[in-house]
């Protein structure tokens, strides 16, 4: 059986009580997500350029599919300017601004996963 993201967010094959969690964890798992949301977290709405520069060693490949992804999610909003050459900006939409719970959340737990298990940083 292969994977399908699109019945796991509908719960297609998953009517128990953890398919939230999965279509949640599923919305954010991803390499580099949690980072960009990190990123876009912080203010205004970001270049795609500003946002390679934020996370360092991602290929322009790897960035885009996870901004695409992303942006079909409802977290961040794509926005094209009609200029020459086109300027791009992404920023958070409120679904993507109301995961700052979420966020919090899991790095208050992985600080104490962290330091339950004496792990380095």
């Amino acid at each position: 059986m292969s994977y399908s993201r699109q019945a796991t967010l509908s719960c297609e094959n998953n009517s128990d009580a953890t398919c939230s969690v999965e279509a949640a964890l599923s919305i954010i798992s991803g390499k580099w997500k949690l980072k960009i949301y990190k990123i876009l977290r912080q203010g205004e709405p970001l270049r795609f350029s500003m946002i390679a520069k934020g996370l360092g060693d991602v290929s322009e490949k790897s960035l885009t599919f996870q901004l695409r992804e992303m942006e079909s999610d409802g977290i961040i909003v794509r926005k094209v300017y009609p200029e020459v050459p086109p300027r791009v900006e992404y920023g958070l939409t409120d679904l993507g601004k109301s995961l700052h719970i979420v966020f919090e959340s899991l790095d208050v737990w992985g600080k104490a996963y962290i330091k339950a298990n004496k792990l380095e940083v």
